[in-house]
């Protein structure tokens, strides 16, 4: 099937306005020719995609699935032609990244200013993702640099390692784990929790811990950032599981005990992830350099 960007414009229109003569008239078509247009697109999906009405036109089944599909492409083009006027406007090159929720609240924040600043032509576009959806998004070629951390499965993409992460219990230094030198994050579930909210990639593998523990976290409210957690649990709301760079960036001023936790996981390494090293765009290769030497590593050059 081969689509016309005017003829899924019009379209769109038509569903939006329930009307093909007002969307004729916003596309500065005729009405034949834009219920023409219409026809062309539904002999080539083979469907019916508009009931036709007196008082207008309505989306069928087919149409509405037409409808999402045609609204992503318009949205895509659009994309295209901002990238593109971007680079005509002297941008140098776009690094997308893929990365974990500590890297995008905790790490990145404080590492990619400096970056920027040193390639002012050189964007970067950062989304928080879920640790096997970040794999999958360099894989597929959606990210060029993904960053996660602990037992990841890494479809056999180039990993660097670049840090150490590790997870601490957090408390109210009046609360009475502030004695412990560790703990079982098992012996904590009575306690009331402090956590990051639901789509974030370290409470989605706490919440697959506990379910193997057979007990929830008593959660009192959930935030969406480590600083914040920080905040409530100095203030006596309850503990919660933090990175330890986090905790201790907001130990003295927000009251906070650390313990070490006893369990395996909470020591988890840091990795980035990308296809071939070797044909990323020196920009890139930039970016990784920035990270490796942040946490005085040296990237690998392959």
């Amino acid at each position: 099937m081969h689509f016309d960007l005017k003829d899924l414009k019009l379209f769109v229109c038509a569903a939006d306005e329930g009307s093909l003569t007002r969307a004729a008239e916003r596309q500065h078509l005729s009405l034949a020719a834009a219920s023409t247009r219409i026809k062309s697109l539904e002999a080539q999906s083979g469907q019916a995609l508009l009931y036709r009405e007196a008082r207008g036109v309505r989306l069928t089944p087919p149409g509405e699935a037409f409808l999402h599909h045609a609204r992503g492409v318009l949205r895509q083009v659009d994309q295209l032609r901002f990238d593109l006027q971007e680079y005509s406007g002297g941008l140098r090159g776009h690094v997308r990244v893929y990365a974990n929720t500590t890297a995008v609240t905790d790490f990145l924040p404080e590492i990619l200013p400096g970056f920027l600043s040193n390639n002012p032509r050189v964007n970067v576009d950062l989304q928080e993702k879920p640790n096997t959806e970040i794999a999958r998004g360099v894989l597929d070629g959606r990210a060029d640099i993904g960053i996660v951390a602990g037992a990841v499965d890494m479809l056999n993409l180039q990993a660097i390692h670049f840090s150490t992460d590790r997870l601490v219990l957090v408390a109210p230094r009046s609360h009475p784990f502030a004695g412990r030198k560790s703990i079982a994050f098992a012996d904590t579930l009575d306690e009331d929790a402090i956590g990051m909210n639901q789509h974030s990639t370290l409470q989605t593998f706490l919440a697959q811990v506990t379910e193997k523990l057979g007990k929830p976290l008593k959660l009192r409210i959930q935030l969406s950032s480590f600083d914040a957690m920080c905040r409530m649990i100095g203030a006596g709301v309850g503990v919660g599981i933090v990175p330890e760079s986090a905790a201790r960036r907001n130990q003295e001023v927000m009251g906070l005990a650390l313990i070490e936790l006893a369990d395996a996981w909470c020591i988890r390494e840091r990795y980035i992830l990308v296809r071939d090293q070797n044909k990323l765009p020196p920009y890139a290769q930039s970016l990784i350099d920035t990270l490796c030497a942040h946490y005085g590593q040296s990237a690998p050059k392959v």
